[in-house]
């Protein structure tokens, strides 16, 4: 007696998204990007200008200690650049002040410095023209503007 196994088919039947389903995925998709992309695209603005904020505190570390060696803050033209490389004034200089050289901002401008300081009377002021590249707007960032507002 032979025992066979007959086994049954099914007829194969092919599966596959609709056009509806696939068009309501990309309504989901694009309803999630438009909730999620807004909140993301602030936060590089906001990380630039803590940056910016963090290479401002630093630079000022140096300007302070530079005066602190000699007596008076950078002057002239030179400004930044004395805290890297000795002025020929400078006789208690120890530095560099700023080891790994004067950074640009996060936008890639070179900070302004201004001694002395037309808003900070009697030291200096030290600022980033911020995302526009104009100094004097709004936007910029500097040792002198209270930056919890923003």
């Amino acid at each position: 007696m032979q025992i066979r196994n007959h086994i049954q088919s099914k007829p194969r039947t092919q599966s596959a998204f609709t056009l509806v389903e696939m068009i309501l995925v990309m309504v989901i998709i694009a309803a999630l990007a438009a909730v999620v992309v807004p909140k993301f695209a602030g936060r590089s603005k906001q990380a630039k200008v803590t940056a910016a904020e963090s290479q401002i505190s630093n630079i000022e570390i140096g300007l302070n200690a530079f005066e602190v060696d000699n007596g008076y803050f950078p002057k002239g033209g030179s400004g930044l650049a004395d805290l890297v490389e000795q002025p020929s004034a400078a006789t208690g200089w120890m530095g560099p002040y700023l080891p790994k050289g004067i950074p640009l901002d996060p936008w890639g401008n070179e900070y302004i410095y201004v001694y002395p300081g037309k808003r900070n009377v009697g030291i200096y002021d030290l600022s980033s023209m911020g995302p526009d590249g104009k100094a004097g707007t709004e936007d910029d960032v500097g040792n002198w503007i209270d930056n919890s507002r923003r």
